[in-house]
């Protein structure tokens, strides 16, 4: 029994001295590549700064060219004009663009893409019942959607356009 016990203690000791080998190895090559990344970054922001004092050295020399044949004030009013444009230009280029050109987001609701389908992708028909031209109850066709119904106590219909085929209908 003694014996035993002194295996579990074995067993219990190269798995604590595995789980560290481990733990060393994947903490070292973390550390390699942490290393490396850290220099990537050092790189990229530094050719960012130098990039930054190339374009005010180049925005200067703009200045001082136009200030050979204008006044110094609308040399400087020119470059600043002149690095507006440039920056709101970069600022269009870096948003989402859509397939017709606008940059704006899509309305909510609104199909990601394009249009709605004019069929279920299981090719079975219509992919929504056809909507009534009038409101449920409205006999004679006088009382339209968004009109309320007969009796002029009740809710208003939603108009077509309001109604969400995908939401749940409550049917009590």
């Amino acid at each position: 029994m003694d014996r035993l016990e002194h295996l579990e203690h074995l067993d219990k000791h190269l798995v604590d001295e595995l789980a560290q080998v481990a733990r060393e190895t994947v903490r070292d090559e973390l550390r390699e590549q942490t290393r490396k990344q850290r220099r990537r970054a050092t790189l990229y922001a530094a050719s960012g700064a130098v990039a930054l004092y190339a374009g005010a050295a180049l925005a200067l020399a703009v200045g001082l060219l136009l200030a050979l044949a204008l006044p110094d004030w609308a040399a400087a009013l020119i470059t600043a004009a002149l690095l507006a444009a440039v920056a709101y230009a970069l600022r269009g280029a870096a948003r989402p663009h859509r397939p017709d050109g606008t940059h704006r987001p899509s309305a909510p609701g609104r199909t990601v893409g394009g249009t709605a389908p004019a069929a279920p992708p299981s090719g079975l028909g219509m992919p929504y019942p056809p909507m009534p031209p009038v409101a449920p109850g409205g006999a004679s066709g006088a009382t339209g959607a968004g009109s309320p119904a007969p009796g002029g106590t009740g809710a208003v219909a939603p108009r077509q356009d309001e109604i969400d085929p995908e939401a749940p209908h409550d049917r009590s």
